[in-house]
């Protein structure tokens, strides 16, 4: 951090945006959870979804961290209008495997950067996938991993999960929870990322 330059708060506690930003070189001074509830609102569709959660992150954040630019991001799984949750239970991902499998699906980021002003810039990026049509013992293998905890769709495409992408158009990184190129773009923009 310069003189010039306002702290960087990153609004998640995923260590995957941590992973992410420091690929492009970013770290961020300040790693500040929010509380926010993620409650879909009635009929609310996942982009939009992302979108409001990304926006409250970063107003909480911005609370906490007078004087920081602050980064905010919500990852999305949707299929059709129907948000898939952040499975917690094998049950929970074994439906959302089930689901997935052998159709597309949307993964929806919505990025939120907050300057010390109160000015916001925000993105919102879209990543189609399709998954392979999974056996039960498939499903059975992935849900023993327990790489789906916590995870919306609850797969990581990071993990083993990626072996069951037989389509991907748009960032890769998007569906790993921070679209890289549309984040450096909003960095840029507020100056505290280099060209």
């Amino acid at each position: 951090m310069t003189a010039s330059r306002p702290p960087l708060v990153l609004a998640s506690a995923s260590p995957r945006r941590l992973e992410l930003l420091a690929r492009i070189g970013v770290v961020p001074d300040r790693v500040l959870p929010t509380d926010t509830d993620e409650t879909p609102r009635k009929g609310e569709l996942p982009r939009d979804l992302a979108a409001r959660l990304a926006a409250e992150k970063a107003e909480a954040a911005a609370a906490a961290a007078p004087g920081a630019l602050v980064l905010a991001a919500d990852t999305v799984v949707g299929v059709g209008r129907r948000i898939l949750p952040k499975a917690e239970t094998e049950e929970e991902a074994r439906r959302c495997l089930a689901l997935l499998s052998g159709r597309r699906h949307r993964v929806s980021t919505g990025v939120v950067l907050r300057t010390p002003d109160g000015h916001h810039r925000a993105r919102l990026v879209e990543t189609i996938l399709a998954f392979q049509r999974l056996t039960p013992a498939q499903i059975e293998a992935y849900i023993g991993s327990g790489e789906w905890r916590g995870k919306a769709g609850g797969y990581a495409i990071q993990g083993r999960a990626e072996a069951f992408v037989r389509f991907l158009s748009g960032s890769w990184s998007n569906v790993v929870g921070l679209p890289l190129f549309e984040t450096a773009q909003l960095l840029r923009g507020a100056g505290w990322l280099r060209p």
